[in-house]
Formats: C-alpha cells, sequence, structure tokens
C-alpha cells in the first residue's frame, strides 16, 4: 500500500498560530498502528517546520483519546515494512527476540524521546481514555489538560510486563503511587492524576478544545526562542535525575518480558488479545 492510499490516521490543522493535530481511529479508540505514529511524526515535523505554528496539540477522535498500543485489530501491522526515523534495522529482517527489539526501540521509546524534544510547546488534550500506549503519547507533552471524564491506566503488568516502553511512571508519579497504577492496573481518574502533577488543568467534556485553545493561545504569545530553551531546561533537568537512564535500563526489562512471553506462551503479550485486554478492563472497572 502506497502512502497516497494509506487511511488518514492522523489528522492536521492550524488555527491561530496552533497545530491541532489529532488521531484519527475513532473506531478503534484511537488504537496506534505504526502507520499511526509514522503519520504522527510526520504531522509533528510538520508543525515544527511551519514557523506561523507557536504552539502544538494532541487530541483524539471521537471517545477517547487513545487506547494505546495497537494488539489486534484488522489494521494491525508489525508484518509490514515501515519508515524508520532512526538508525535502527529493518525489524522484518530480524528473528528471536531481536525483531521486536529494534523495532519498538525505534517506533515506540526512539519516537517518544524524539517528540518529547520537538522545540515548540506541546498540549496532550485528553479525553476519555488515555491507556498504556496511550500514556507515552501523553506524557511527551509539555502540558497534559484533561477532561472531567478522563482516566490513565497501564494493565500492561497482565501481560507480564512492567509497564509501556517509554517508562515515565515514576517520574509522573511518586514511586508507590506508580507501582499502584502498575500492580492493580486500575484506571485513575483525571481529578487523582491532576493532585499528583500529572495533569494541568480539567474541565467539562463539552468546553475541553475551547479552553485547551484558550492555553494554547496564551502560550503563543510568549517569545517563542524563549519557550524552546525553557523546554530544554526542563527536559535538561530531568534526564539530570536519571529519566533518560531509567527508560533505558527499563526498556531492557521490557523485552526482557517479551522474550520470557514468547518462550513460555509463544506470544509477544502472553496470549492476552485487545479482546482480553478490554473484557478484563471492563470486569475490573464494574467491580471498582
Amino acid at each position: 500500500m502506497t502512502e497516497e492510499a494509506q487511511p488518514e490516521y492522523v489528522t492536521y490543522r492550524v488555527e491561530s498560530n496552533v497545530a491541532w493535530v489529532m488521531l484519527n481511529r475513532p473506531q478503534y479508540s484511537n488504537a496506534q498502528n505504526y502507520r499511526l505514529l509514522a503519520q504522527l511524526d510526520d504531522a509533528f515535523r510538520r508543525a515544527v517546520e511551519d514557523d506561523d505554528v507557536k504552539v502544538i496539540v494532541l487530541g483524539g477522535e471521537g471517545k477517547h483519546f487513545t487506547a494505546g498500543h495497537d494488539i489486534g485489530t484488522p489494521e494491525k501491522d508489525s508484518h509490514m515494512e515501515r519508515e524508520r526515523v532512526h538508525l535502527w534495522p529493518n525489524h522484518l529482517t530480524r528473528g528471536g527476540a531481536e525483531r521486536q527489539y529494534v523495532l519498538e526501540q525505534d517506533a515506540y521509546l526512539g519516537l517518544c524521546r524524539r517528540w518529547q524534544d520537538i522545540p515548540k510547546p506541546t498540549i496532550a488534550m485528553v479525553q476519555g481514555a488515555c491507556i498504556a500506549g496511550g500514556l507515552m503519547l501523553a506524557w511527551v507533552c509539555d502540558l497534559i489538560i484533561a477532561s472531567d471524564d478522563a482516566f490513565f491506566q497501564d494493565p500492561t503488568v497482565r501481560m507480564a510486563q512492567p509497564g509501556v516502553e517509554y517508562f515515565a511512571h515514576a517520574f509522573e508519579l511518586p514511586p508507590r503511587v506508580a507501582k499502584e497504577l502498575l500492580y492493580l492496573g486500575r484506571r485513575m481518574p483525571a481529578q487523582r492524576a491532576y493532585q499528583f502533577g500529572m495533569v494541568n488543568e480539567i474541565f467539562p467534556r463539552e468546553t475541553l478544545r475551547e479552553e485547551v485553545a484558550k492555553i494554547a493561545a496564551e502560550i503563543a504569545e510568549r517569545n517563542s526562542f524563549g519557550l524552546t530553551l525553557t523546554k530544554q531546561a526542563v527536559n535538561f533537568v530531568e534526564d539530570l535525575r536519571g529519566k533518560r537512564q531509567a527508560m533505558d535500563g527499563v526498556f531492557h526489562m521490557h523485552h526482557l518480558a517479551h522474550a520470557h512471553n514468547q518462550l513460555m506462551t509463544g506470544n509477544l503479550v502472553g496470549g492476552l488479545d485487545a479482546k482480553a485486554m478490554a473484557a478484563a478492563n471492563k470486569k475490573q472497572a464494574s467491580e471498582g
């Protein structure tokens, strides 16, 4: 399939110096296949290269921000060739644990680190579910503005995984709360995330976009170079605290878990497909 023939998994438009980058697979709760991530990277590059864009907003069409990585939709595409952003080899030419390791170095950890370093302010506009791989997309943004019905969740311990690949859990949350998020896999409501500083502001869903536009417009009035240097300064401090090194270490644990799952179950995620995870999440939410 050529790029021109691909579905539009990400939409892009600019309004009043703000680029609105929207995940566009609402029928699958904006689950992230690799083509969506490639289009997202293209949209971010487009926003960076447009001098009229001062602020970037990342959102999701439909009911949910994103349900995370695509682990079982009809458009799941890990078997397909993908355009690599960093100098990692083609995963399709590799076998064993190496295949997934090189794929996720580029497509998950690599892209998220690249997006965290975007020199323009970024805002995650989160409504509904922000699950597992959705956390990665929200966490790379400078601000998280959520709807009052938003929730955050990482249930990947059910898959014998120590959290998602961009492991910012213990930087976004106090360590015991991060363990709770992972051990129990429960939904963290936006209000609780706000109490820990993970979310900046909360608004009703019906006014979320309007309020995000106001915040973006206010940031856009600031000096662009000053904003870039401020972002670099805070990111620098996070790395001094060990964020990058911690992610490297946990990424290796993540792939040890993948390899163990393959040996024990023949499946990267322990045999839990999208339906099984959705059923477990629904059951847990109803019991909670």
